[in-house]
């Protein structure tokens, strides 16, 4: 079993780089603020990474049971009408979505 000061020294050292770690893309991102490439890809990462998500999701679902592949395609049209219905809420619109997918499986 290590000692307390090494384990203290060791914990310390593991604090300090993930402290750095998380504060660095905040220290870079303030010189970067009036940037154009900075605007577009806060404009374009949420939808690109919301894509990507969708893809890989439905790729799953797909693969791993063709039954359920209109289950998630109305379950993806359901949370774009939500999304577009309400205000542009993305955790509202991801969970009833969510939501409707799961219902769908379940009992149909």
């Amino acid at each position: 079993m290590p000692s307390t000061p090494y384990l203290v020294a060791v914990l310390a050292i593991v604090f300090s780089i993930t402290l750095a770690l998380r504060a660095l893309p905040f220290a870079v991102l303030r010189t970067l603020r009036g940037s154009a490439m900075v605007r577009q890809l806060s404009v374009w990462m949420p939808v690109g990474i919301l894509a990507i998500l969708a893809v890989t999701a439905l790729h799953g679902a797909i693969t791993h049971d063709p039954h359920g592949t209109r289950y998630a395609l109305l379950a993806v049209a359901v949370t774009i009408g939500v999304h577009l219905g309400f205000g542009r809420r993305t955790i509202l619109s991801v969970g009833i979505g969510t939501a409707v997918y799961v219902v769908l499986l379940n009992t149909l």
